[in-house]
Parts: structure tokens; C-alpha cells; sequence
């Protein structure tokens, strides 16, 4: 009697499913996307390294044929006349939008989720999103017209009689404040919408246990609301404090002018200046590339904090401490 052979599956790949076909694709698609546009650029990291005497048409001719300088554009910036003005200008302006811009969008998110009325919440959101969705070109135009001397802010505060004579926004003591108030009203809709979702994912049954225990609206935020969304509240400022030495070239550039330039010349604006307009792409190389040192040394710095105070603010200690 012959034994049935036995047959086992063979290690050939199996067809793909359609489904799957569909998701590789897709997936091949982003990491050539990022190959592409986020990889491919690195290259050009070099420059940072190469001559910045050395005459040159182009950057490509510079990046191939340039020698080797070591790391004298690093020296060169870090004893720039104007590199003590740059990096606070840059500091001091990204320290109070992170002081002030960024528990705003908590605090309005948190404000929003108590109204009642859904038909009022939805006004106040659109009303919120939509600079938004403005370029800082279109955006920051309407701003201008606005703070002329003419404008109507200047028109308001006279006819209220805070001020005497039209105030001239445009002056370098007036910048700051123009960028930080700008950035919060562009981004206050926008940047709360990650926390409205987080506290809409929140269990009601949590708020009506606690409003059965006596409970009032600020307590049930102070213990509910803000423990259940500090998960999403520590990354953003994480990702924030990583990027404390970027402004946004765009915003800074629309309110800058020759009277305000000691205090709107920041990093964005600097690089800028030296290496598109005065052609210098191997010394502004190195100081993109000390930004992006200074931005990973930041997220690694700021990703420990947070885990020390996530280990203090623990739920046995945050009860009795509460």
C-alpha cells in the first residue's frame, strides 16, 4: 500500500491580495516622497564644510569643486558682528511665543468644550480657523493697513483717548508684540483643534461621577479635563521647543522693515539675506546646520524633562498632592 505523499505549501510568495497591492503602493509612494525631498537635500549638507572664498557660477560648482575648509564657517558665524543681535532677536521672540502662544490654544480649546450651545461653538471655531487658511502675505497686508497711522487701530485708541498722536507700529519696539499678538491669531483656532478632539475623546461617565460627587465646572477641569489631554499637551511641547529657533521666515519678512531691523533680524531673515542675496551658500549652510544641532539637541532635552516630570506627576503622588 503506497503512502500519500504529503505536500507541503511552497516558500514562494503568494499572490497579493489587491488590497495589499493598493497599501504597498501607496507606502512606495511616501518613501519616495521622502527620499526625493527630504534625503536626496542632505547632500548638500557638504557646503557647510566647503571654501566660502572660493569663486563659483553656481552652488553645484562650489559644492563639487570647492576645497575643504573645515569648520571655519561655523567660526565665522559664531564671531559674525551681528551674530549676538540674530540669535536674541531669535530666542527672545520664539521664548514668549512659547510662553504665550503656546497655552493659548489649551486654554481656548478648554473654554470652547464648556460652551453649551453647539450652534455658537461652531461660529466662534470658523470665526477662529479662518486666518488660518490666509497666507502671512495676505494676512500680514491686512495687519498693515490696519496699524497705518490712518489705520483704524490708530483711529480707535484716539477716539478712546489712550493716545494722543497716531503710534507708528512699524518701529523696532513695536515689532515683538506686532509678531507675537499676529501669531496668536492666525494660529488660536488652528492649533486648538488637536486639543478639542482630546478632550472630546474624554469619558463622559467621568465628568457626571464627578459632578454627582460635588464636583463644580473648574474642579471637573482642573482634575478631568487637564490630566486626561497632558498626554498631547507634553508632545506638542516637545515638537515646539524643538523648533525654538525657527520664526517663520514669511511672518518675520512681511512685518520687517529698515526701521525695525535690530529686532526682527532673526536666523530665518539672516540666512536669507547672506545666502540668497549675497550668494554666501556655504557659510548659511553652516548655520542651517547649527540650527538643526541646536533643534535635535532640544527634542532629545526636552523628551527626558517631560518624562521626569511625567515620573514625578505620577497618579498615586498627583492624588495627594490634589
Amino acid at each position: 500500500m503506497k503512502e500519500k505523499e504529503i505536500k507541503f505549501p511552497s516558500r514562494k510568495s503568494k499572490k497579493w491580495k489587491s488590497s495589499e497591492k493598493q497599501l504597498f503602493f501607496m507606502a512606495m509612494l511616501g518613501i519616495i516622497y521622502v527620499l526625493v525631498f527630504a534625503y536626496a537635500p542632505m547632500f548638500g549638507i557638504v557646503l557647510a564644510f566647503k571654501d566660502p572664498d572660493y569663486p563659483s557660477i553656481n552652488i553645484l560648482q562650489t559644492l563639487l569643486y570647492a576645497p575643504w575648509a573645515g569648520f571655519r564657517n561655523f567660526t565665522n558665524f559664531f564671531t559674525d558682528p551681528e551674530f549676538s543681535k540674530v540669535i536674541w532677536n531669535t530666542l527672545g521672540l520664539n521664548v514668549l511665543q512659547l510662553l504665550i502662544n503656546f497655552p493659548a490654544p489649551i486654554i481656548f480649546a478648554i473654554l470652547l468644550s464648556e460652551v453649551q450651545s453647539k450652534k455658537f461653538r461652531k461660529i466662534i471655531q470658523t470665526i477662529t480657523y479662518f486666518p488660518y487658511f490666509l497666507s502671512w502675505v495676505v494676512f500680514g497686508g491686512i495687519i498693515l493697513i490696519l496699524l497705518e497711522n490712518n489705520g483704524v487701530i490708530n483711529n480707535i485708541l484716539q477716539a478712546l483717548h489712550f493716545i494722543n498722536e497716531p503710534i507708528n507700529f512699524g518701529e523696532a519696539q513695536y515689532f515683538w508684540g506686532t509678531i507675537i499678538i499676529t501669531s496668536l491669531i492666525k494660529g488660536l483656532g488652528w492649533g486648538a483643534i488637536i486639543y478639542i478632539a482630546a478632550i472630546a475623546g474624554i469619558d463622559p461617565q467621568l465628568y457626571e461621577a464627578a459632578r454627582m460627587d460635588g464636583a463644580n465646572r473648574w474642579h471637573r477641569i482642573i482634575h478631568i479635563t487637564i490630566p486626561s489631554i497632558a498626554p498631547t499637551i507634553v508632545l506638542f511641547f516637545i515638537l515646539s521647543l524643538s523648533g525654538i529657533l525657527n520664526n517663520g521666515f514669511d511672518h518675520i519678512y512681511t512685518f520687517q522693515n529698515a526701521i525695525n531691523l535690530d529686532k526682527s533680524e532673526v536666523l530665518d531673515t539672516f540666512i536669507y539675506r547672506n545666502g540668497i542675496v549675497n550668494q554666501q551658500y556655504a557659510y548659511t549652510t553652516a548655520v542651517g546646520l547649527f540650527k538643526s544641532i541646536v533643534a535635535i539637541i532640544l527634542l532629545v532635552a526636552g523628551n527626558k524633562i517631560c518624562k521626569k516630570i511625567k515620573e514625578l506627576l505620577a497618579p498615586e503622588w498627583r492624588l495627594k498632592w490634589l
